[in-house]
Formats: C-alpha cells, structure tokens, sequence
C-alpha cells in the first residue's frame, strides 16, 4: 500500500460505493415523490467490476469502503459483493448506509458476508411524521432493523437523522434521550437543501444553503440539547467521516454532529465515490466525474483503471461553496450515494 493525497496534501483512504439509484423510499429532500429516471440493469456496474475497482484503490491505499445506493438493501444478493469485497487483504472496514427498512431481513447474512457496521437513515421517531417525510409507513420496520443490526453485532449503528427547521427540530432532544438511555448513537446533519427547489432533473438551490427555511446550523441543534446535561466531547467512535462526538454524563451513547454548511470540512475530505454506473466523483457537490465503467468493460488493465482513479484524485477541488453562492448539481442526491 503507497497510499494517495491529492493535490492539496489532503490523504484518500476512502471510497463510497452506490450500488444502485433504486429506493423504497421518497423521502422529500433525495427524491421526488414519483422517483427519478432510473438506470437500466445494464448500466449500473456489476459486483464483479465493484470489486474490481475496489481492489485496484485498495492496492492503491483506500482501506475504508461504504456501500451506499439510494437504497443498497433493494440490490439482490448484496451480501455476495460483501464477501468478495471482505476477501481484499487491505480493506480493514466495510460499512452500509441504509433506511433500514429491509435491515431485519438481511442483517444476519451482511454480517455473516463480513459487514463491520451499519449507518441507518432515521429523521423522525413519529409514524406519521414518518410517512410525511419518506411517504410511506415503514417506521416499525426501520426500528425492528436497528434492533437486528444491534443484536448481530454491526456495531456501532449510527442513526442519522437530517434536521428541519419545523419539521422535525422539536424531536432534538428525543433522539439525544435515547443516547442516554439506549445507547444509541446519533448524528444530527444539517440539510444539505437541494430536493425541496429541485427542478425536476437535476438540484439547485436558489440561494445559499444556510439561507434555506428549513436549514438549521449545528450551533442551534446543541442548543436545544442543554437541558439534557452537558455535553463532553467523545473520540471513542468508529469511524471514516466527519462527524465530531459528544457524549452525556454516564450515557453509553454517543451524540455526532455533521456541519456540511456551517462549518464545511472539506480541509479534511478523504473520500471519493463511485456512482451505481460506475462514474467516479472526486466531490460530492461538484459534477466532475471520471468513466470507469468504459475501462471496465473494454478490458482495461488495471494499471488504466489506476490512472483513472489517480486523475479523479487530481481533480479533486479545494471546498465546496454551499454557505457562500447557489450550489446547481446534475444528479440528485439518491444518484451519487450521499
């Protein structure tokens, strides 16, 4: 292993995989309510080529992979690219980030597989605010596959929740209990506000992110947590991201924030991401991208497919602009795996 960093010194040692732009959700701020275009089966990249492209970065010094979608529980047999993916000498944590809908079901083969643990996708503890946000009324299956997630050891789950300034800011302090008295591990992330202006092909913002009526800056969310107790800070937790984490007196769980707007940590970016169709995006609010999927499927050896990843690696901008210009992406978010 050599190891990469790009242009700016930052080191890359992670990549995100969206194994598919499928979902069994619409949740209002990734999809539109009667979904997107979707890629045909053909075009999305085979385990086999996931695989590929996963050993060449590993040779390369990527160690840290995430399997994303849109949904990747709705993908058949996603165990299979877990095991081949586990059989990469180099690669020493495999994730999944999921609206745990179908996690009950699976959660027994993904860790048998050799998946280490499970990010879940949770805005609301309401059934009905549940349906508003996802539209649909799958709450009881998202809890029971946190539950299996827990009881077969992909631990530590993570529960992400997005807040929303009048949508779902008053169940703060719901989620931040249950750290405390479930040990859950939660992480509050700012809206990234993208799909409540999209136009329908494509995102765009009308104006700066922190300007969005439902966005709600990390300082703010603390705020609403200090009659809880007070907050520590905690480096006990797993993990490739940016989050940084607290923890309550006495409390097992942990409490993350994720600060996309407010405070951007693109100084420490240490990811790339591979979309279903095999495009590889250097940044995930930037639509530069670099075609796999032809040197895949040409035969291209695997000193081309290094190239390729090398010169993703080489694009790969300084910061995004979300706090300070209108931000206009092509894909939606459900199409490059969050």
């Amino acid at each position: 292993m050599t190891g990469l960093s790009d242009t700016f010194n930052r080191p890359i040692n992670y990549l995100r995989v969206s194994v598919t732009d499928r979902c069994n959700l619409r949740c209002s701020y990734c999809m539109p309510a009667q979904g997107i275009r979707l890629l045909s089966h053909d075009d999305i990249l085979s385990y086999e080529e996931i695989a590929t492209v996963a050993r060449v970065a590993a040779e390369m010094g990527i160690n840290k992979l995430r399997l994303t979608g849109g949904e990747p529980l709705v993908r058949a047999r996603l165990a299979d690219l877990i095991a081949m993916l586990a059989r990469i000498g180099t690669i020493d944590d495999i994730s999944l980030t999921t609206n745990g809908v179908l996690l009950q079901e699976y959660a027994p083969e993904l860790k048998k597989a050799g998946l280490k643990r499970v990010n879940v996708s949770l805005d609301t503890l309401n059934p009905d605010k549940f349906q508003r946000i996802t539209r649909y009324r799958k709450l009881d299956e998202v809890l029971k596959g946190i539950e299996a997630a827990r009881a077969y050891g992909l631990e530590p789950v993570k529960i992400n929740v997005v807040v929303m300034r009048g949508v779902n800011d008053d169940e703060i302090p719901d989620f931040a209990k249950l750290t405390i008295k479930d040990g859950w591990h939660v992480r509050f992330i700012e809206l990234m506000p993208f799909a409540t202006e999209n136009p329908h092909e494509g995102h765009a913002t009308r104006s700066r992110a922190d300007l969005h009526p439902q966005f709600m800056p990390a300082k703010e969310i603390m705020e609403c947590l200090h009659s809880l107790g007070k907050l520590e800070p905690s480096d006990t937790m797993k993990g490739n991201g940016p989050a940084r984490y607290y923890r309550f007196p006495k409390s097992t769980g942990t409490v993350g924030f994720i600060t996309p707007v407010s405070e951007h940590f693109c100084v420490h970016c240490n990811r790339l991401r591979l979309t279903a169709e095999g495009k590889l995006r250097p940044c995930l609010l930037s639509d530069e991208e670099i075609d796999l999927r032809q040197a895949l499927r040409q035969g291209a050896p695997s000193q081309k497919i290094r190239q390729l990843i090398m010169e993703a690696i080489q694009t790969k901008p300084r910061n995004h602009h979300l706090a300070q210009e209108p931000v206009v992406i092509k894909r939606r978010m459900s199409q490059v795996g969050g």
